[in-house]
């Protein structure tokens, strides 16, 4: 049920609102809000939604999953200092306002970089990264778990079709640049505001977050995990600034110094002819890693099952890629990736992951701890590795992630596997039981059986349930000391 009290203030009468509706010149943005506005849970097909359910439990869980860590705990310290009005759950327990709540779940659900994807021919972004705006909303206005699915589909297809059309990663913008309107999208879907104040929420957040990809290039530090989080943040405050009557450049788009001319170049999305599939073509990740990598870590793990391989003899790796994995996770123009101290250069290190999959025979998020990281074996292995991009590969990007992988030992047998793509591609999605194995395997340090249970029900049955069925299962798991 709405939450009158929030009703009643988000959503005034403002006359001026009401005559900018029908706009003489319809800009892009307004057109983009028409179709936030108008789509239902109803538009999506029976896969779709399945598919989306799924990536609220591989979001949730990979959040739980990241309770313990330090930088988590530090954000958990500034939220509970600053205070804020409990409007929106916290994974862990307490509340707080709902941009602030934005952040800190966004963050979680970041933090292990162990969540979806989706990969177009000139940008890799984080969909389910949309889903703390959509939450913290969806639940500060007591909306019902179809409201929320809608408003998270909606974020989805956003996101998934503004990065296929006006990517910015080679223009050095980072891709949260995109995911500012795809949240914002989905947080006033979720407060259920009419087109006009839609626009001008995805305007403002729009106008306010063109991040910088030095982001995720070189050193790389925790912001890594953050940048979508704070978008995730700005864009839900946007959605309440335009609640309130608070106007955006509408000709954000398409207007003079707007997003077309200074950042993407030009670019055309027909928002009446969308729909909400596009969660079917984002990805899961088998393996604790960068999307890039779930292929190659594969082909790793095909060389440690054969009989003969021994990690502690191995004089050399030898990987031919792709070449978008050779730049961002390989030691091309993004910056080296021998280089490997913390837990953010460690998941998008290459040489890294390659390494301790074929000593350790998995890459979870065990593979991350400060002492692992540290250790001579995986060091002294991930300084033999050498990626190479390689053009017939290339040219299988984005519909497949090849791999050729070669491993030589010092008495130079040669073991190679090839890949092309893994369990989580959109070749080979995840059903339920898959997700579930992923959800459990996380999330157990921190939860009972009959919470993961729990939750796993809530979320198999969403589109039934209040949000307040799903976000107390997630304020009563507790944050372990």
């Amino acid at each position: 049920m709405t939450n009158p009290h929030f009703a009643a203030k988000l959503f005034p009468s403002d006359p001026a609102a009401d005559r900018d509706k029908e706009p003489a010149v319809v800009t892009e943005v307004q057109e983009l809000a028409r179709f936030v506005e108008r789509v239902r849970l109803e538009d999506l097909g029976e896969q779709a939604l399945e598919q989306l359910k799924i990536r609220v439990l591989d979001t949730i869980g990979v959040a739980i999953g990241a309770l313990s860590s330090l930088p988590v705990a530090v954000i958990r310290s500034l939220v509970a200092d600053l205070g804020g009005r409990p409007c929106s759950t916290l994974i862990g327990g307490g509340r707080t306002a709902p941009d602030r709540a934005a952040f800190y779940n966004g963050a979680l659900g970041r933090y292990l970089d162990f969540m979806d994807s989706y990969i177009a021919p000139g940008e890799t972004c984080h969909p389910s990264d949309n889903l703390s705006a959509v939450l913290a909303t969806a639940e500060m206005r007591g909306v019902n778990g179809a409201d929320l699915l809608a408003a998270l589909a909606v974020a989805y297809q956003v996101h998934i079709r503004l990065s296929d059309v006006a990517p910015v990663r080679d223009k050095g913008f980072d891709h949260t640049t995109q995911g500012a309107y795809a949240a914002a999208a989905g947080a006033a879907k979720a407060l259920a505001l009419p087109s006009a104040q839609i626009a001008h929420a995805l305007a403002i957040s729009g106008t306010a977050n063109n991040a910088l990809r030095v982001t995720r290039t070189g050193a790389l530090s925790h912001w890594k995990g953050l940048a979508y989080p704070n978008t995730a943040m700005s864009a839900t405050h946007a959605a309440l600034l335009a609640s309130r009557g608070i106007t955006g450049p509408e000709a954000v788009f398409e207007g003079t110094k707007g997003f077309k001319e200074v950042i993407s170049g030009p670019f055309e999305i027909d928002w009446r002819q969308e729909d909400l599939e596009g969660v079917r073509h984002t990805i899961v990740k088998r393996h604790n890693a960068e999307i890039h990598a779930q292929s190659a870590l594969d082909a790793a793990l095909d060389i440690r099952a054969h009989p003969g391989f021994d990690a502690a003899a191995v004089s050399a790796i030898r990987l031919k890629t792709f070449a978008v994995a050779h730049r961002i996770i390989g030691g091309g123009e993004e910056g080296d990736k021998r280089t490997v101290r913390t837990k953010e250069e460690a998941d998008h290190s290459l040489p890294y992951m390659l390494a301790v999959a074929l000593i350790d025979g998995e890459v979870q998020p065990q593979q991350y701890t400060p002492e692992r990281i540290a250790a001579e074996d995986v060091q002294t292995l991930l300084r033999k590795v050498t990626v190479t991009p390689d053009s017939r590969l290339s040219a299988q990007f984005p519909k497949r992630l090849p791999a050729d992988l070669e491993v030589e030992q010092k008495d130079e047998t040669v073991f190679r596997a090839q890949r092309d793509d893994y369990r989580g591609f959109h070749t080979k999605p995840f059903d339920w039981a898959m997700a579930r194995h992923k959800f459990d395997r996380i999330t157990s340090a921190f939860t009972t059986a009959s919470q993961r249970d729990a939750l796993a029900e809530v979320i198999a049955t969403l589109e039934k349930r209040p949000v307040a069925a799903l976000t107390s299962l997630l304020g009563d798991i507790s944050v372990p000391p």
